[in-house]
């Protein structure tokens, strides 16, 4: 061999050999792989979705091997039910899901189920049980907190005496059942406790509830306690209380424990308790990262509440920098 041939090969030996230091190894390459995982939110007008919304980002942030797609149903079932639709086009590697509806999002689930992609509830069920893993509060818990605490207001166990006002959460969602059912499990075991409104629905949003409360005041002279199914809703019926002159001779209670509203109202005195509903983002996400990397899950997470009072309400907000 001509020595510009060997010279030629040692060449193309040192290009081919620098060429595969440059390549990534197998392992490297596994490891820059990234999860796509779809998130559909069912709105982002309630604090209470903002704040889920995030806490789902936060712990993506730690995560740089997810890419997180967040959608937005815009509080409508249907516009929901079409994101979802869209995250099974692209094929998700998982997808999350806090529906609006119950019975609304069961089809579409159902669909990415059928296309076997991962599901994780968030928050609202759904009407099946084939998803991989439901995360989220346990509604009808919180509600017998509230109703327990309601009997303590209105008298104590076996000596309650009041008016009650509910205002409900959209009627089409279960935690709106649970926390009434829950809620209901105390309070109907006092005689002396009365319900004013039968199933009135504000659709968690505090105007609504200040309308129904403002109708609820003008047709009852005498209103002892009012049981919101969110903070909003309760400061809702407090500012109509206000408005009337009233808030003085009621009690409210929310739930949801936002240290920027719940927690705020209870400490400035407006409501005299909220409890704990956590968003389920953050563990939503981590569950869904474990299921991905092989890991078992549980079919059931259920989040921690607490009850907020005056006596921790100022430490909680301290905690959260407000």
């Amino acid at each position: 061999m001509k020595r510009r041939d060997i010279m030629r090969l040692a060449v193309l030996a040192a290009a081919l050999a620098a060429t595969t230091a440059l390549l990534p190894s197998r392992d490297a390459i596994a490891q820059d792989k990234k999860w796509r995982i779809g998130f559909s939110q069912a709105t982002t007008i309630e604090p209470w979705r903002a704040q889920f919304n995030k806490d789902i980002v936060a712990e993506a942030a730690k995560h740089p091997e997810v890419e997180l797609i967040i959608t937005d149903g815009e509080d409508k079932t249907e516009k929901q039910v079409a994101d979802v639709e869209n995250l099974i086009r692209q094929e998700v590697d998982a997808l999350l899901v806090s529906p609006k509806e119950s019975a609304g999002l069961t089809g579409v689930v159902q669909q990415a189920i059928d296309a076997k992609i991962p599901v994780f509830v968030l928050d609202r069920n759904v009407d099946t049980d084939k998803y991989n893993q439901f995360v989220g509060g346990d509604n009808k818990l919180i509600g017998r907190a509230a109703g327990e605490y309601a009997v303590e207001l209105l008298g104590g166990k076996g000596k309650a005496q009041g008016n009650v006002v509910e205002i409900w959460g959209g009627m089409g969602t279960q935690p709106a059942h649970d926390r009434h059912d829950g809620f209901h499990e105390f309070t109907d075991k006092e005689p002396g406790i009365k319900n004013l409104l039968d199933q009135q629905s504000g659709d968690w949003k505090q105007d609504q509830a200040y309308n129904i409360m403002a109708t609820a005041l003008r047709n009852n002279e005498k209103i002892d306690l009012v049981y919101g199914h969110n903070d909003p809703m309760a400061y809702g019926a407090y500012l109509a209380a206000k408005d009337a002159g009233r808030e003085k001779e009621i009690k409210f209670i929310g739930i949801d424990g936002l240290p920027g509203e719940g927690v705020t109202w209870v400490n400035n005195g407006e409501l005299s308790a909220t409890f704990l509903y956590a968003t389920p983002g953050a563990e939503g996400l981590r569950q869904a990262i474990k299921f991905l990397n092989g890991e078992k899950v549980e079919k059931t997470v259920i989040l921690d509440t607490m009850k907020i009072t005056k006596d921790n309400a100022a430490q909680i907000m301290k905690d959260n920098g407000l």
